[in-house]
């Protein structure tokens, strides 16, 4: 049954803003068709307004400090609107290694959050809301029951890491996935582990905006010599640069394009060296299809480790619906994508299976992996998160 008339609030810990597309926002709004959303913005802090004065982030400031509207209504390009609020600046917090201190700081940062969201609460009349906490465990254990909510969802897309939060978010999110109405994972292997904390526990996979995508589908293998390997996405620390550097150096015939937040320098050193290797800055989400459609071959090449297992990448989908082959390291458990993305468990055959992905590639292959892309739809993944939530 789809979900209508609610009041949903969204404890993010993303910006509805940005570069990428993010399975929050995706969702959110979809919901926000046939439900009044309220969005909460990425809890900033006094050190975001400074990095963002010196032209080194780029946050909300001016809607931080209250010289622009905190609550403002976004429309989105599914056709719906949704309420976005963003809260005054808080304390930086979450670096101190002294438990006492950051329990007695922390909470000022959660009483500005809560204040500021009651007051939003208040002036949109949301009464009885449904509240989403989308992998911000640490505010959400702090707000649990706070807003006279009738149920409140854990939406749980990663791995919890100590390297932001320090080694109290383990225990903070165990409490948390206790105490929740529910927990929605994207994984299988997330849904597992969670399971053993809280029993109404399911699983919504990351989805694509196969609309946009399918526009820009190619529908024949291109014929160059020299091929094309593509990776769109932040280039971040989860990046296995080992195996790409062995790889980029074992195929000088194929040129290797990154285009994205480049938040791993040793990534772009180790590599830039080579001449068939080239970076490109971020993009927008509506300019990704079009360039995605001109690779050759789409690459997911992460580190095999814990963290990483719990990942289900939302480019995998995105390859897929403009009908690129997809070679990346078994990092994850997959099953459903076995049959459709060739899995490289070492370099050698991470560069054997490059090889293989472009000669062999055909419009029959091409048109398989378009179709399957279709069924994994943003709005088929909207209807399953609504379903649970009701």
């Amino acid at each position: 049954m789809l979900l209508k008339g609610e009041n949903i609030i969204c404890i993010a810990n993303t910006s509805w803003f940005g570069n990428y597309a993010k399975s929050t926002v995706q969702i959110m709004e979809r919901l926000a068709k046939n439900n009044r959303v309220l969005f909460v913005e990425y809890p900033y802090t006094i050190k975001d307004v400074f990095a963002t004065w010196r032209h080194k982030q780029s946050a909300p400031v001016k809607r931080m400090l209250g010289f622009d509207k905190r609550l403002q209504i976004i429309e989105s390009p599914v056709g719906s609107s949704a309420y976005n609020l963003v809260i005054p600046p808080g304390i930086p917090v979450f670096f101190l290694k002294n438990e006492f201190l950051f329990r007695l700081l922390f909470p000022i940062n959660v009483f500005i959050y809560w204040l500021t969201v009651r007051w939003a609460i208040r002036k949109l009349n949301f009464s009885n809301p449904i509240v989403v906490t989308a992998y911000n465990p640490i505010y959400g254990l702090y707000l649990l029951r706070k807003f006279n909510e009738k149920k409140h969802v854990y939406y749980c897309y990663d791995g919890v890491e100590s390297v932001f939060f320090g080694q109290r978010i383990f225990d903070i999110e165990r409490r948390f996935c206790q105490q929740v109405d529910a927990i929605i994972t994207t994984s299988d292997f997330l849904n597992s582990k969670k399971k053993l904390l809280n029993s109404h526990c399911n699983v919504v996979k990351n989805g694509v905006d196969f609309p946009l995508f399918q526009r820009f589908a190619k529908h024949n293998v291109f014929q160059r010599t020299c091929k094309k390997v593509g990776f769109i996405g932040s280039l971040d620390p989860r990046f296995d640069i080992d195996t790409m550097e062995y790889v980029v150096a074992k195929m000088p015939d194929f040129d290797f394009h990154f285009t994205g937040d480049m938040r791993n320098v040793a990534l772009k050193s180790r590599l830039a060296k080579f001449v068939n290797v080239q970076f490109f800055d971020p993009i927008k989400p509506n300019d990704v299809p079009p360039l995605l459609a001109t690779y050759d071959v789409g690459i997911i090449p992460y580190i095999v480790n814990e963290v990483n297992k719990n990942i289900y990448p939302l480019k995998i989908n995105e390859y897929l619906s403009v009908g690129v082959p997809v070679v990346m390291t078994a990092f994850a458990i997959l099953p459903e994508f076995d049959t459709m993305v060739s899995i490289a468990t070492n370099k050698d055959e991470f560069v054997a299976q490059l090889r293989a992905e472009t000669k062999y590639d055909n419009t029959v292959k091409i048109k398989q992996r378009i179709e399957f892309a279709a069924s994994n739809s943003w709005d088929a993944r909207t209807e399953q998160f609504g379903d649970l939530l009701n």
